[in-house]
């Protein structure tokens, strides 16, 4: 249950047109109370007519000032429009301006004062043919339109008041999920970024320190090296072309992106690896018959690359085992196991990717640990088939 909001919050702000307004209508009813009395009290009562005009101005005076104490403000000008028609417009607005605040002792409290007000008034004031009970029941009718209206006014207030509050707040919610959403998908970017980079940069870095280590080489043999990394370079800035083509989603130009890759591409990722001097054991297990979902098969992809990667940087010249298992109903899982090395490639590392791989695994549905057998060391990652 939403709480109820202050006055202050519900109040519209006065300008100087609210008020000009507010004044009129006072002087419309002050008009109607005191216009056909007014000649008589002046031949005949010139006391009483001071008395109006005076507790009258003292009225619309005071009822400017009667959001600082609406209470006290209402049951002053009421006690003045016992002895002042003139007083009745302000008393009427200070009045409704009490019962706009809701609080049932208030307005019982002065509707009963401004009820009791008027009929002192209709009893003094010089009315020809003033009959009791007519009177005191369009004192009871007015008195509780009146009070009504106010509360009439208040509630509409409030309802108005919720329906904001709730429009700014599904406001600031959904600007929330928009920025969540973009924090996700950079989330993403940067992690199918290093995924790409770091299997194709590690590469690079491997191969040119071959070269730079290599004296005994041929021109020939020296331009094919070189023309292989040319080849990884093209390949890291194509892949990373596809990666960042999803930031370009306004992009009215033809669409660049290639296929993500997907679990039928592990074949060939370990063969480019093995061409590349790694050797590499993999074993394929995983059931022919149902077609591994694109999205499993992506990060199960992606956890290879890794664990291929790592390899380079990690322990080069080792061999890795790479084998994956798995159906429709037990999952699929992937384990890449290579021994401890001693050596270490010159490329450098950011130790965040199997933070990523992890992260990916998670968050679809699997579990990814690394562990340390002996002197292997075993990346284990398991996946559901429909993840």
């Amino acid at each position: 249950m939403e709480p109820r909001p202050t006055v202050a919050e519900t109040q519209p702000e006065l300008t100087w047109v609210s008020h000009a307004w507010r004044y009129a209508l006072c002087l419309v009813i002050s008009a109607a109370v005191w216009q056909s009395i007014a000649g008589i009290e002046w031949r005949e009562h010139r006391m009483l007519f001071v008395a109006e005009v005076s507790l009258g101005a003292a009225a619309y005076v005071l009822v400017f000032f009667r959001r600082r104490a609406p209470v006290r403000i209402a049951l002053a000008i009421a006690v003045m429009s016992a002895l002042s028609g003139i007083a009745a417009g302000p008393a009427t607005l200070a009045a409704v301006s009490v019962a706009t605040r809701r609080v049932s002792w208030q307005v019982l409290m002065v509707g009963v004062a401004n009820f009791a007000a008027a009929q002192t008034y209709t009893s003094i004031a010089p009315y020809v043919d003033n009959d009791l009970v007519i009177t005191t029941a369009v004192n009871v009718a007015v008195n509780a339109g009146m009070m009504g209206w106010g509360l009439y006014l208040g509630s509409r207030r409030e309802i108005i008041w919720n329906l904001r509050t709730r429009a700014e707040r599904a406001e600031r919610e959904q600007e929330l999920r928009v920025a969540q959403a973009r924090s996700t998908e950079r989330a993403r970017i940067a992690r199918e970024m290093h995924d790409v980079l770091a299997h194709r940069i590690t590469q690079v870095s491997m191969q040119a320190g071959a070269l730079a280590f290599r004296d005994d080489l041929d021109r020939d043999r020296l331009r094919e090296g070189l023309g292989q990394i040319q080849g990884q370079a093209n390949d890291a800035l194509h892949e990373l072309r596809d990666v960042l083509g999803v930031l370009r989603a306004d992009d009215p130009g033809p669409a660049t992106a290639r296929p993500q890759p997907t679990y039928d591409d592990i074949a060939a990722l370990v063969e480019e690896a093995r061409t590349l001097g790694l050797d590499i054991d993999w074993t394929d297990d995983v059931d022919e018959a149902t077609p591994v979902p694109p999205a499993t098969g992506r990060t199960v992809y992606r956890i290879v690359q890794e664990g291929i990667t790592n390899v380079r940087k990690h322990a080069p010249g080792a061999v890795v085992a790479i084998r994956s298992t798995g159906d429709p109903h037990s999952g699929i899982r992937v384990v890449l196991a290579n021994p401890l090395g001693a050596a270490r490639a010159g490329a450098p590392g950011a130790g965040l990717g199997l933070i990523g791989l992890r992260e990916r695994t998670e968050l679809r549905g699997g579990r990814l640990d690394q562990r340390t057998e002996d002197s292997t060391f075993v990346l284990d990652a398991w996946l559901p088939w429909t993840a």
